[in-house]
């Protein structure tokens, strides 16, 4: 399993990579055991790898926005208080990876930062076709929409984007 992220995330530290490889083996000891002949270097004692020396995906929302930098992180951080201030009973909460918002046991909202940007996600496919004229004029996927932080979504735009959510059953 491949995961890329940002240029300036930290979550690989101490590399400097932007993406990580992660494979599941039968039998670990002798894979690492061939690592160390070929000249691999442990990070942790020998023959040990710990939770600590393997990245792991943020747990809170707070965790995930430690991970971007910059104007990215400001845009990311108004929608957030966007979204709570429209839906203040949500729970917030990670979702396959992403900050997100929970309502009565449902995903109704998320966000994420991109290399290039941020996008909104509504966890529903559904939601951004039934709002697909309000979305003309923004970039964007069958699951998310895209912006930039010089232009974020506006809170009107949100609150629809939240309402056509809570209104699919």
């Amino acid at each position: 399993m491949w995961h890329v992220a940002d240029e300036d995330t930290e979550w690989f530290s101490p590399s400097s990579a932007s993406f990580t490889v992660n494979d599941r083996v039968d039998a670990l000891e002798p894979l690492l055991e061939r690592l160390r002949r070929e000249g691999a270097t442990m990070r942790d004692a020998p023959g040990v790898i710990s939770r600590s020396s393997v990245a792991r995906p943020p747990a809170t929302i707070d965790e995930y926005l430690a991970t971007v930098r910059g104007e990215r992180r400001t845009a990311l951080e108004a929608l957030r208080r966007t979204i709570r201030r429209l839906v203040p009973q949500a729970e917030e909460c990670v979702s396959y990876g992403i900050p997100a918002f929970r309502l009565h046991g449902r995903v109704i909202a998320g966000f994420a930062a991109r290399a290039n940007g941020c996008s909104y996600y509504p966890f529903s496919g559904a939601t951004l076709r039934s709002l697909a004229d309000d979305l003309a004029g923004w970039e964007g996927t069958k699951s998310a929409i895209h912006f930039g932080p010089d232009r974020p979504l506006p809170a009107a735009l949100v609150r629809k984007l939240i309402r056509a959510r809570l209104a699919e059953r």
